[in-house]
Formats: C-alpha cells, structure tokens, sequence
C-alpha cells in the first residue's frame, strides 16, 4: 500500500559547535566517520565545486577512481558517465544491476556568506548526530548516493553481481543529463536510485514537472522632485524543496515581499527600481532585496508601513518562520525607476501568480498532487524575469497550473516561454524489486519500509521513459532542509542505509 507523503521533520536544531574528542578529528574534514566507504567519498565531493552544468571537474575525478579500480567507463551524448563495475566472486550470474545519482548540487548560501560556489569546497562539519555545512548547502543531495556509489565501486569487501554506476548530471537545473541519456546503452534490468532522503522509506512513483519564464519589458522613467529611495532586505525565511517542502506551507519570499509593496505602491505613490529574490527554480526562495523610491513626505508611514508588516507575519509565521525578518535602509537615489502605474501592474501579478499546493492526490491521502513554487524575481534596466515551476503526477494538472501562470502574467503584456517538461513515475506495487527490498528491509530492521511516492521530480520518471523495462525503486538516508544553507545529513541513518545498500546487493536476483 502507498502510504501518505507526509511533510518531512523539521531540520533539528543544532547543537552548539562544541563537538566530542571523537568528533573533533571531523571538523572541516568528514572522511573518519564510519562508514568511511561513503564518508571519505563525500568528502571528496566535498572538496570539488559541482554547481549544475559545471560538474566536469567531479566526473574527471570519478573517472581516476574508476581507472585506478580497473573499472571501465564511458561518457554518453549527454554527458553522463557510466562505470561498469564486475561482479564479485560467487556473485556473476546476477542481473545487471544500475545504481543512480545526481553529481550535481543545488548552490544555495546564506545571505553575507562569502562562499564562492564555481571555486571553493564546501566546508562540511559535524554537529551532534548531523554532517552539516558553514552557510551553504551541504550537497548531500544527491553526494550521499553518488559516494555510495564510489564506496561499492572502491571497497573490496562488497559483494554484489555486475553493476552499472550511473552518475548523472544538470539534474538540479532541469533534469537535462537525464532527459538525454542514450537509450539502449545500459544493460542493467534493475534501477536503484539513491536520491531520496528518508531512511525507512521505498518510493516507487513521483512527480513531473515543467517551468516557465515570463519576461516584460516596462519604461524606466526619471526619478525627480523631493523622493527617498530604500533598500527593502526581506530574510531569514526557511526556503527548501520546492517538491519536498512544498506541503509545510513556508513563506515564499516573492509572495511576501509583493504582499509588503502593495500599499507602498498604492497608497505612498511608491516605484519600484529593482528587485532580487529567489536563485533556484527548485527551491523555495528565502530571501528578497527590492529597491524603492517614494516621496520623502512618506518616509514616516513608510516606517510604520514595514513595522505593521513585521507585526503580522511573525504572527501569522510564527511556528514556521521564526527567523523571519524585514528590515529597510537609506540607499543613493536612482536616476531611473519604473513608473507608478507599471509598478502595481506588475506587483500585482506577482501577488496573483500561482504559488503554493494547488491540488492533493485523491487517490493517495496526505500526497500533494499538484503544485507550483514563484522561485524567482529580477527587476532591473527595463526588463523584469519570473520563473515559476509547476510539478504533478498528472501531466495535463501540471500544464494546467502553467497555463494559469501563463494567463496572469500574459494579461499584463509579458512574453511567456515554457521549459521542457518532465514525466513522472508511475507507481508498480508488483514490482519485484519492491518485493526483493521489502525483504531485506525486514531482514535488516525487523520490519517493512514504508512506501511512498514524492512531489518531487526524481529521474526515474525520465530515466524509467528511456528504459521503460527498468524495474526501479529508490531509497537513501534522511537529509533535512535539502536546496537550503540548513541541508544536513543524519550520520546514524547514512550508516543505515550503507548496510541496507549492501544487503540489496547480495540480495539481486539471478539472471534469467
């Protein structure tokens, strides 16, 4: 039976940084912690920059393993390697087995962080029971599988039949080294994907997703006469998945910032001069810096204006933002900004886009069918960007929803582009590797994983579409706040899933 997706665990909150004398030798480098087959490969991941399309560095990387291993490999037309990995003695007459993951992160830092993600490692660290990183995402989505990956490939005492290692690339951005895998190529009848993040769990099904960015271009008239100009830092929000999270219901930075200008623009003949906010289509943005000039007479209700909106969402936010703030100062007058009445156009489109859970599965309780998350908002020099991105489990829900942001944005005169789309997966409840893991999973942990499908775009939809008889499931060790700076990785479950991953291995059935 699927059960429900329920909304993950908050992120715990972290202890201190004062870290155990066992823990210590681990401060800004990982690779101690057991297991060391997964640990000291993330940390190699850790220590090479792997943004989304800039990943050449981490598969060249992979690559020397695999030579120095004697395991053959291959690059496709899109970019994907593929390492074959022999089977172990005793082992040889199983099925061909794939393991999959992304190499690629999402690039998120915390605003004042220095962290220069195309050239710096990522400074992981251990807190209590949880790998975290200095005011970046950790990339444990998906380097917790891709360096599994490496630990079956490296270490000598696993046992498994032939494997097929395939690491994927861009699938942050868009899923593209997915969506351009050759067909035909990989020999493997099993898929185990590793890019989910609770333990206990099996997901066979997931959703597919597609874009859109709406751009309009506006006059830039002169600034003149007695006005102010205010910077507008709206922060502190959670962010996370735009998928995963989706169902908690946190703040979106874009929604929260149109709903603060609204009156401003209304009422205190305010004009907007630029807007930042949002860096990821598939996260949730959790922070907005926007640029206003408005009549210095308006300066007092101005300040009253951003107090009431401080009051109200701490109110309404309280349990899921209690780091929320907003916070406006003095900045040098622009020459230019757009006009008053372009202005509330366009902030009123923002305010009336889409965002947010538009439908739940009715034939799986608790499972958000349908969705679409107001990513990202630029404005500047007489062009402002959207990006929106929608996910379902139903294609046409999916276009639907863009439509419906397509309609709003249309209506104010912006052009409209939409990304390729995605397909889901469909859920098999008689697979026979469902059946072969819910084994082990008894076996290991004395009970069944509970099984589940994702309002997230996992490859498998895109991968099962090349490979249509791939039998596939995925799994993987809890991570929390994934596509945040609070992205962490709970080092118990990570040891867990090691042994799970293990067990699986020697449990893949014969050939036929």
């Amino acid at each position: 039976m699927i059960t429900a997706q329920k909304g993950p665990a908050r992120r715990p909150v972290l202890k201190s940084h004062v870290i155990s004398r066992q823990e210590s030798a681990t401060v800004g480098n990982i690779s101690h912690l057991e297991p060391t087959a997964i640990w000291a490969n993330f940390q190699k991941l850790c220590d090479i920059p792997r943004p989304s399309t800039k990943e050449e560095a981490v598969l060249q990387m992979i690559e020397k393993l695999a030579d120095d291993h004697c395991c053959s490999h291959y690059r496709d037309s899109g970019s994907n390697l593929v390492v074959n990995v022999p089977a172990t003695a005793g082992y040889e007459d199983r099925k061909i087995a794939v393991l999959q993951s992304h190499v690629d992160m999402v690039t998120q830092a915390n605003s004042g962080s220095t962290h220069n993600f195309d050239t710096d490692p990522i400074s992981a660290y251990v807190d209590g029971e949880w790998v975290t990183a200095d005011n970046t995402t950790l990339g444990a989505d998906n380097g917790i599988g891709a360096a599994a990956m490496l630990g079956v490939m490296c270490d000598k005492s696993v046992e498994h039949g032939p494997l097929e290692l395939l690491f994927t690339v861009d699938e942050e951005r868009g899923l593209t080294g997915a969506m351009n895998l050759e067909p035909g190529r990989l020999q493997g009848e099993i898929l185990l994907n590793l890019d989910t993040e609770d333990e206990y769990e099996l997901y066979v099904g997931c959703a597919g997703g597609g874009d859109l960015v709406a751009r309009w271009q506006y006059q830039a008239d002169a600034v003149s006469g007695d006005m102010a100009a205010r910077k507008i830092a709206l922060t502190g929000l959670k962010g996370g998945h735009s998928g995963i999270d989706i169902i908690l219901g946190l703040g979106n930075a874009n929604k929260l910032m149109a709903r603060f200008l609204r009156p401003l623009l209304r009422d205190l003949d305010a004009r907007i001069v630029t807007i930042q906010a949002g860096t990821a289509r598939n996260a949730i943005p959790r922070e907005s810096f926007a640029t206003i000039v408005l009549p210095a007479a308006n300066i007092a209700a101005f300040d009253g204006a951003l107090n009431a909106f401080r009051d109200a969402i701490i109110g309404e936010y309280a349990d899921l933002e209690p780091n929320f703030a907003i916070a406006a100062s003095e900045t040098d007058m622009p020459a230019t900004a757009m006009g008053p009445a372009d202005s509330i156009t366009f902030n009123n489109a923002i305010l009336g886009a889409p965002n947010g859970v538009q439908a739940m599965s009715t034939s799986v309780p608790g499972v958000v069918e349908t969705s679409i998350n107001l990513a990202i908002v630029s404005v500047a020099d007489g062009l402002a960007k959207v990006t929106l991105s929608a996910r379902s489990s139903i294609s046409s829900a999916r276009d639907a929803t863009r439509d419906v942001a397509t309609a709003v944005f249309e209506n104010i005169g912006a052009t409209v582009a939409w990304g390729d789309a995605y397909p889901g997966w469909k859920p098999n409840m008689d697979s026979e590797v469902l059946e072969m893991m819910q084994a082990v999973h008894r076996d290991l942990f004395g009970h069944d994983a509970e099984v589940k499908v994702i309002h997230a775009g996992l490859e498998c939809g895109v991968l099962g579409s090349k490979y249509p008889n791939w039998d596939m499931i995925s799994f993987g060790p809890t991570i929390k706040r994934a596509h945040s700076p609070d992205e962490c990785a709970h080092i118990p479950a990570v040891a867990r899933f090691w042994d799970y991953l293990q067990a699986a291995l020697k449990a893949i059935p014969k050939a036929a």
